[in-house]
Protein backbone atom coordinates (compact mmCIF):
# COMPACT_ATOMS: atom_id res chain seq x y z
CA UNK A 1 0.00 0.00 0.00
CA UNK A 2 1.15 3.39 -1.11
CA UNK A 3 2.18 6.06 1.91
CA UNK A 4 2.92 10.08 1.47
CA UNK A 5 5.99 10.59 2.65
CA UNK A 6 4.93 13.79 4.00
CA UNK A 7 3.35 12.53 6.51
CA UNK A 8 4.69 10.53 9.71
CA UNK A 9 3.87 6.65 10.25
CA UNK A 10 4.90 4.56 12.73
CA UNK A 11 8.03 1.95 13.01
CA UNK A 12 8.31 -0.80 10.34
CA UNK A 13 8.16 -3.90 12.50
CA UNK A 14 8.95 -6.19 9.14
CA UNK A 15 9.49 -9.77 10.82
CA UNK A 16 6.31 -9.42 13.33
CA UNK A 17 3.69 -11.99 13.46
CA UNK A 18 0.56 -12.60 15.62
CA UNK A 19 1.60 -14.45 18.90
CA UNK A 20 -0.42 -17.56 19.32
CA UNK A 21 -3.36 -17.36 21.93
CA UNK A 22 -2.08 -17.95 25.23
CA UNK A 23 -2.28 -22.00 26.39
CA UNK A 24 -4.65 -22.50 29.66
CA UNK A 25 -2.38 -24.54 31.79
CA UNK A 26 -0.62 -24.48 34.66
CA UNK A 27 2.99 -22.10 35.11
CA UNK A 28 5.07 -22.32 38.03
CA UNK A 29 7.10 -19.86 39.89
CA UNK A 30 9.11 -20.31 43.18
CA UNK A 31 6.82 -19.09 45.66
CA UNK A 32 3.25 -20.07 43.98
CA UNK A 33 1.64 -21.96 41.15
CA UNK A 34 -0.95 -20.48 38.56
CA UNK A 35 -3.42 -23.24 37.92
CA UNK A 36 -6.68 -22.59 35.24
CA UNK A 37 -9.52 -21.45 37.49
CA UNK A 38 -11.93 -24.31 37.99
CA UNK A 39 -14.86 -24.92 40.46
CA UNK A 40 -12.73 -27.44 42.51
CA UNK A 41 -10.74 -23.94 43.65
CA UNK A 42 -14.11 -22.44 45.62
CA UNK A 43 -14.24 -23.97 48.75
CA UNK A 44 -10.05 -23.27 49.16
CA UNK A 45 -10.75 -19.42 48.18
CA UNK A 46 -14.31 -19.03 50.62
CA UNK A 47 -12.56 -20.24 53.45
CA UNK A 48 -9.12 -17.78 52.64
CA UNK A 49 -11.52 -14.77 52.12
CA UNK A 50 -13.42 -15.12 55.43
CA UNK A 51 -10.91 -12.93 57.09
CA UNK A 52 -12.33 -10.56 54.62
CA UNK A 53 -15.50 -10.00 57.35
CA UNK A 54 -16.94 -7.00 55.23
CA UNK A 55 -16.35 -7.68 51.77
CA UNK A 56 -14.33 -4.87 51.19
CA UNK A 57 -11.88 -6.52 48.82
CA UNK A 58 -14.65 -6.92 46.12
CA UNK A 59 -15.36 -3.50 46.09
CA UNK A 60 -14.35 -3.31 42.83
CA UNK A 61 -15.70 -5.99 41.07
CA UNK A 62 -18.30 -6.31 38.87
CA UNK A 63 -19.06 -9.37 41.46
CA UNK A 64 -18.92 -10.86 44.87
CA UNK A 65 -18.71 -11.43 47.56
CA UNK A 66 -20.36 -14.95 47.70
CA UNK A 67 -22.38 -16.11 50.44
CA UNK A 68 -21.10 -19.79 50.34
CA UNK A 69 -18.12 -21.85 48.52
CA UNK A 70 -21.52 -23.54 46.45
CA UNK A 71 -22.51 -20.12 45.21
CA UNK A 72 -18.87 -19.54 44.64
CA UNK A 73 -18.30 -22.89 42.76
CA UNK A 74 -21.44 -21.95 41.00
CA UNK A 75 -19.96 -18.35 39.28
CA UNK A 76 -16.63 -19.95 38.84
CA UNK A 77 -18.63 -22.92 36.48
CA UNK A 78 -20.90 -20.00 34.75
CA UNK A 79 -18.29 -17.72 34.19
CA UNK A 80 -14.70 -18.79 33.79
CA UNK A 81 -14.81 -21.78 30.94
CA UNK A 82 -14.19 -19.47 27.65
CA UNK A 83 -11.51 -18.60 26.36
CA UNK A 84 -11.06 -15.06 26.93
CA UNK A 85 -11.22 -13.98 30.15
CA UNK A 86 -8.95 -17.20 30.94
CA UNK A 87 -8.88 -17.31 34.49
CA UNK A 88 -6.13 -18.89 37.05
CA UNK A 89 -5.87 -20.05 40.90
CA UNK A 90 -2.92 -18.26 42.64
CA UNK A 91 -1.93 -21.35 45.02
CA UNK A 92 1.22 -20.49 46.91
CA UNK A 93 3.46 -22.99 47.56
CA UNK A 94 3.81 -22.89 51.45
CA UNK A 95 -0.10 -23.68 51.89
CA UNK A 96 -0.97 -25.38 48.80
CA UNK A 97 -4.69 -24.13 48.84
CA UNK A 98 -5.52 -21.42 46.28
CA UNK A 99 -6.33 -18.17 47.97
CA UNK A 100 -6.32 -15.61 44.96
CA UNK A 101 -7.45 -15.26 41.15
CA UNK A 102 -6.27 -13.20 38.27
CA UNK A 103 -6.84 -13.87 34.49
CA UNK A 104 -6.23 -12.64 31.23
CA UNK A 105 -8.76 -11.10 28.81
CA UNK A 106 -8.76 -8.38 26.01
CA UNK A 107 -6.69 -11.04 24.33
CA UNK A 108 -6.07 -9.46 20.84
CA UNK A 109 -3.45 -11.49 19.24
CA UNK A 110 -3.56 -9.80 15.60
CA UNK A 111 -2.65 -6.39 18.03
CA UNK A 112 -0.37 -8.17 20.03
CA UNK A 113 -1.99 -7.14 23.04
CA UNK A 114 -3.12 -8.31 26.24
CA UNK A 115 -4.87 -7.53 29.71
CA UNK A 116 -4.11 -8.68 33.29
CA UNK A 117 -7.31 -8.36 35.35
CA UNK A 118 -10.25 -9.65 37.28
CA UNK A 119 -7.46 -9.86 40.17
CA UNK A 120 -8.75 -10.80 43.81
CA UNK A 121 -6.80 -11.35 46.22
CA UNK A 122 -7.90 -13.02 49.95
CA UNK A 123 -6.61 -11.70 53.02
CA UNK A 124 -4.28 -14.75 52.99
CA UNK A 125 -2.37 -13.76 49.70
CA UNK A 126 -2.79 -9.78 49.77
CA UNK A 127 0.80 -8.18 50.08
CA UNK A 128 2.53 -11.45 50.12
CA UNK A 129 6.00 -12.57 48.04
CA UNK A 130 3.33 -15.34 45.80
CA UNK A 131 0.97 -12.06 45.50
CA UNK A 132 3.33 -9.95 43.24
CA UNK A 133 5.29 -13.07 42.34
CA UNK A 134 1.65 -14.00 40.07
CA UNK A 135 1.89 -10.88 38.68
CA UNK A 136 5.44 -11.21 37.20
CA UNK A 137 4.66 -14.43 35.86
CA UNK A 138 1.50 -13.64 33.66
CA UNK A 139 3.66 -10.79 32.64
CA UNK A 140 6.30 -13.07 31.63
CA UNK A 141 4.19 -15.85 30.13
CA UNK A 142 2.83 -12.69 27.78
CA UNK A 143 5.97 -10.82 26.28
CA UNK A 144 7.62 -14.77 25.69
CA UNK A 145 4.35 -15.45 23.30
CA UNK A 146 5.26 -12.38 21.27
CA UNK A 147 2.62 -9.94 23.13
CA UNK A 148 3.55 -6.18 22.63
CA UNK A 149 1.40 -4.57 24.83
CA UNK A 150 0.32 -5.17 28.50
CA UNK A 151 -2.81 -3.99 29.78
CA UNK A 152 -4.03 -2.97 33.41
CA UNK A 153 -7.34 -1.18 34.05
CA UNK A 154 -9.09 -0.04 37.12
CA UNK A 155 -11.69 2.20 38.31
CA UNK A 156 -10.01 5.42 38.75
CA UNK A 157 -11.48 5.31 42.31
CA UNK A 158 -9.25 2.29 42.87
CA UNK A 159 -6.29 3.58 44.46
CA UNK A 160 -4.54 0.40 45.93
CA UNK A 161 -5.08 -1.11 42.21
CA UNK A 162 -4.06 2.14 40.78
CA UNK A 163 -0.76 2.03 43.01
CA UNK A 164 -0.15 -1.85 42.42
CA UNK A 165 -0.07 -1.09 38.49
CA UNK A 166 2.99 1.36 39.22
CA UNK A 167 4.83 -0.82 41.51
CA UNK A 168 4.69 -3.71 38.89
CA UNK A 169 5.90 -0.87 36.45
CA UNK A 170 2.56 -0.33 34.78
CA UNK A 171 2.79 3.26 32.96
CA UNK A 172 0.06 5.48 33.63
CA UNK A 173 -1.83 6.51 29.98
CA UNK A 174 -5.00 8.51 31.15
CA UNK A 175 -8.92 7.64 32.26
CA UNK A 176 -11.67 6.71 30.07
CA UNK A 177 -14.32 8.54 31.52
CA UNK A 178 -17.92 7.02 32.36
CA UNK A 179 -16.05 3.76 30.90
CA UNK A 180 -18.65 1.38 32.15
CA UNK A 181 -21.39 0.85 34.70
CA UNK A 182 -21.16 -1.88 37.39
CA UNK A 183 -23.08 -2.97 40.62
CA UNK A 184 -25.18 0.13 39.77
CA UNK A 185 -22.94 2.92 39.68
CA UNK A 186 -20.46 4.84 37.14
CA UNK A 187 -16.82 3.32 36.63
CA UNK A 188 -14.21 6.15 35.07
CA UNK A 189 -11.33 3.53 33.86
CA UNK A 190 -7.80 4.25 34.92
CA UNK A 191 -5.61 2.47 31.73
CA UNK A 192 -2.08 1.99 32.21
CA UNK A 193 0.64 -0.51 30.41
CA UNK A 194 3.65 -1.90 29.89
CA UNK A 195 5.32 -2.20 26.26
CA UNK A 196 7.42 -5.30 25.02
CA UNK A 197 10.56 -2.60 24.62
CA UNK A 198 9.62 -1.65 28.57
CA UNK A 199 9.65 -5.27 29.76
CA UNK A 200 13.23 -6.29 29.88
CA UNK A 201 14.16 -4.05 32.16
CA UNK A 202 10.92 -4.28 34.62
CA UNK A 203 11.76 -8.19 34.26
CA UNK A 204 14.77 -7.58 35.80
CA UNK A 205 13.78 -5.38 38.56
CA UNK A 206 11.43 -8.17 39.09
CA UNK A 207 13.90 -11.07 39.55
CA UNK A 208 16.19 -8.71 42.00
CA UNK A 209 12.94 -8.27 44.02
CA UNK A 210 12.04 -11.96 43.62
CA UNK A 211 15.83 -13.37 44.68
CA UNK A 212 15.62 -14.61 47.96
CA UNK A 213 18.71 -13.11 49.00
CA UNK A 214 16.32 -9.86 49.03
CA UNK A 215 14.61 -11.77 51.97
CA UNK A 216 16.88 -12.26 54.46
CA UNK A 217 15.18 -13.23 57.94
CA UNK A 218 12.08 -12.85 55.95
CA UNK A 219 12.01 -9.04 55.74
CA UNK A 220 12.20 -7.24 52.51
CA UNK A 221 15.74 -5.68 51.81
CA UNK A 222 14.49 -3.84 48.99
CA UNK A 223 11.16 -2.71 47.82
CA UNK A 224 9.80 -3.73 44.00
CA UNK A 225 8.79 -0.12 43.94
CA UNK A 226 12.51 0.99 44.53
CA UNK A 227 13.30 -1.01 41.77
CA UNK A 228 10.72 -0.06 38.98
CA UNK A 229 9.72 3.78 39.92
CA UNK A 230 13.24 5.27 38.15
CA UNK A 231 12.02 3.07 35.16
CA UNK A 232 8.79 4.48 35.23
CA UNK A 233 10.60 7.80 35.70
CA UNK A 234 12.75 7.52 32.83
CA UNK A 235 9.28 6.80 30.50
CA UNK A 236 7.54 9.43 32.02
CA UNK A 237 9.16 12.70 33.61
CA UNK A 238 5.45 13.50 34.90
CA UNK A 239 5.72 9.86 36.74
CA UNK A 240 4.27 10.70 40.31
CA UNK A 241 3.39 7.74 42.82
CA UNK A 242 -0.45 6.89 42.65
CA UNK A 243 -1.84 7.58 46.14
Amino acid sequence: MATDPQRPTGKPLPRWSPPPFPPHEVFEGRTCSLEPLTSAHAEGLFVANIADTDGASWTYLAYGPFASASDYAAWIEANTSGADPQFYAIVPHDTGVASGVASYLAIVPERASIEVGHIHYTPLLARGVPASEAMYLMAERAFDLGYRRYEWKCDALNAASRAAAQRYGFSYEGTFRHHSVYKGRNRDTAWFSITDTEWPAIHEAFVRWLDPSNFEGGVQRTRLSDLTRPLLSAIDPGYSVAE
